[in-house]
């Protein structure tokens, strides 16, 4: 389509809300999305990306606002591509993350859950352990700047703060920037790693060349002042070192279960802590394992749900693709004590029945894949047989599609669904499902 479109103001009313959380309108015959704009709405917006078969816009106005509208906490909102949710009502957020998750499992897997699990909710703010800050010396502007893109453009936005981040790092994004800005390398800084325990805060420092012996000191001084742990990352992950201070432990406490499990830095953990815990003990409960019970658990990690169940059940064999990470929750079983647990790594996109552990059978499984999903496995999963499957996701529309296999193609249930707000102020989905023979 021609971009003499592009800029065009126009009103119109909201009659729908996308599933990446943008409103959905009618306008010229096309359907239009519209940043910014909620159900129910009348707004004026302004055309931002002509389609040949949609649309794309932002709101300049709100005529008519929704009930759900709020006043954005954050001062960044709309210029900061992260937290894009922040004008709605968090209750009417989960909600909509609710729907969402119905859609896909309708019309994608053509299943219906036959009960809905009531939302799992924890804090709204300074909720996020886990980040990836761009940093960026900006010549012009005379200024180095730490935090995350614009909406819409691959510029980094000019933060003070992060309402979302943990507040040992949301609350020093200004600080972080003053610092590097005094380092010789400031230009060769591309990111900085954010990894938040129950009791650390850490920070790897990506450098594209060898840290000067002055930027090491301005770095080892500032941690000590602030109490962070600082890395460095001088090439790929696995490149990742301690600078201070020589020793401390990275760990998150899972106190329900008697679990502490130690992480990396640069491990895979979940994003919000105390939503964590939540999710946790849900899945149990969801799982029910019994203490004469073998239980599976794919796309394992560190051993998230791996060690929790294991305090409940005979036997749990954990499976994970990333070697590193076996290791590591191998380690973590010893620390917890926990002796009725066996690790293997293995690659579930492409499951080998020969496999020792893919020829056990297994009471009960559970599962947590990226957001790829696990279609690969389901066939593998049926053939086992589990009584039941918890299948935990970050992504409705695979979660959807591996429900209609394991439903319509191998003779399961979708017992109940719910969602689960991991991220929230985002459109991203987090999910559970549990499903049982017919």
């Amino acid at each position: 389509m021609s971009s003499k479109r592009k800029g065009l103001i126009f009103e119109a009313s909201i009659t729908g809300f996308s599933h990446e959380g943008r409103g959905v309108a009618q306008h010229e015959g096309k359907v239009v999305f519209i940043d910014g704009a909620l159900m129910g709405e009348r707004v004026k917006a302004r055309l931002t990306r002509p389609h040949r078969r949609f649309d794309e816009a932002e709101v300049i106005e709100v005529i008519e606002p929704s009930p759900e509208r709020v006043t954005p906490r954050c001062a960044h909102f709309g210029v900061c591509g992260g937290c894009t949710l922040q004008h709605m009502r968090d209750t009417a957020q989960i909600h909509a993350k609710q729907g969402v998750l119905l859609d896909n499992l309708r019309q994608l897997g053509k299943v219906e859950p036959e009960q809905i699990l009531a939302p799992l909710t924890g804090p709204l703010w300074g909720y996020r352990r886990r980040a990836r800050l761009g940093v960026k010396w900006v010549a012009k502007k005379g200024k180095v700047l730490v935090g995350f893109r614009e909406r819409g453009t691959p510029y980094l936005a000019e933060l003070t703060r992060c309402e979302v981040l943990d507040p040992s790092v949301g609350e020093r994004l200004e600080e972080l920037a003053g610092l590097i800005a005094g380092m010789e390398a400031k230009e060769r800084i591309p990111q900085i790693e954010v990894a938040v325990g129950d009791d650390v805060t850490a920070l790897v420092f990506r450098h594209m060349d060898p840290l000067s012996v002055q930027d090491r000191a301005r770095l080892v001084d500032y941690a000590k002042t602030t109490g962070l742990h600082l890395f460095l990352q001088p090439a790929g992950p696995e490149s990742v070192h301690r600078l201070w201070p020589e020793a401390g432990e990275l760990y998150y406490s899972l106190p329900g279960h008697e679990v502490r499990i130690d992480f990396l830095p640069v491990d895979f953990t979940q994003v919000n802590g105390l939503l964590n815990r939540k999710m946790v003990d849900l899945a149990l409960e969801l799982l029910d394992p019994k203490a004469d019970e073998r239980v599976l658990d794919l796309f394992a990690g560190l051993g998230n749900f791996t060690l929790p169940i294991a305090r409940r059940a005979a036997e749990v064999v954990g499976v994970e693709g990333d070697e590193a990470m076996v290791r590591r929750g191998e380690e973590s079983a010893r620390r917890n004590g926990i002796a009725n647990t066996r690790h293997f790594v293995g690659n579930l996109f492409e499951p080998d029945p020969a496999l020792p552990w893919m020829k056990e059978h297994y009471d009960k499984i559970l599962l947590d894949p990226p957001r790829a999903g696990a279609m690969e496995i389901m066939p593998h999963l049926a053939r086992i047989k589990p009584k039941r499957i918890v299948y935990v996701s970050c992504n409705p529309a695979t979660l959807a599609r591996d429900a209609g296999i394991l439903v319509n193609e191998h003779g399961y249930r979708l017992k109940a669904a719910g969602v689960m707000d991991m991220f929230p102020h985002t459109a991203h989905v987090e999910s559970i499902a549990v499903f049982e023979p017919k």
